[in-house]
């Protein structure tokens, strides 16, 4: 289990001069559509955690919808965000394959961020991020979420900022990464507040 003091930290994602998260040809397209929220989100989830328990059984340490898409009445991108834990994130072979048949694809690979890797599915869209049991990034998504559901003025905050970093994101011919540094400023101050709150700062 990750300690507060790596919960409560906002850890760069920024790779190393000369690398990518991204595997090749396999990098982000321009373009980021913010909708309303659709009831149907939640069904969509728990047929993407069936798919992952059935390829993965007993490997799945814990999974969790996280994300816009998990917080009823806010806008988001129309894509399920899943977290995954495993016993070791950074062993692909023990788990990779199994969810590729399962109609995952690897996209995203991170070893110097808590061994991140994200895979991506189609129908349902989804991105599935994949972490060690020592990660914090599993713990705070779900402060968030959970931060947002009982907090509606910040849930309204956190709207209004990803409507407008999803337009000017659009107006410049961005990317999803870009438009996720244009909204984290206040996902920052929104963490932070839930981190008092739980007596984490």
């Amino acid at each position: 289990m990750p300690t507060a003091r790596e919960i409560v930290e906002h850890k760069p994602t920024d790779p190393p001069p000369g690398e990518s998260p991204f595997l090749p040809g396999k990098e982000p397209q321009p373009g980021v559509e913010v909708v309303p929220y659709d009831p149907r989100w939640p069904e969509a989830y728990r047929l993407l955690e069936g798919c992952v328990r059935v390829a993965l059984g007993d490997r799945v340490l814990a999974i969790d919808h996280v994300g816009s898409t998990a917080v009823p009445g806010l806008a988001a991108k129309p894509v399920i965000d899943l977290t995954l834990v495993v016993a070791d994130s950074a062993d692909e072979n023990a788990w990779a394959s199994d969810l590729e048949a399962a109609g995952f694809d690897l996209v995203i690979r991170e070893p110097w961020w808590y061994e991140h890797r994200a895979l991506v599915h189609r129908d349902p869209r989804a991105n599935l991020h994949v972490y060690g049991p020592e990660a914090a990034e599993p713990v705070r998504h779900r402060m968030f979420r959970d931060w947002l559901i009982a907090h509606p003025e910040d849930l309204a905050q956190y709207q209004k900022a990803k409507l407008a970093a999803a337009e000017a994101a659009r107006a410049e011919d961005e990317h999803v990464m870009q438009y996720n540094a244009r909204k984290e400023q206040v996902i920052r101050q929104i963490y932070d507040r839930a981190f008092r709150d739980a007596g984490l700062l």
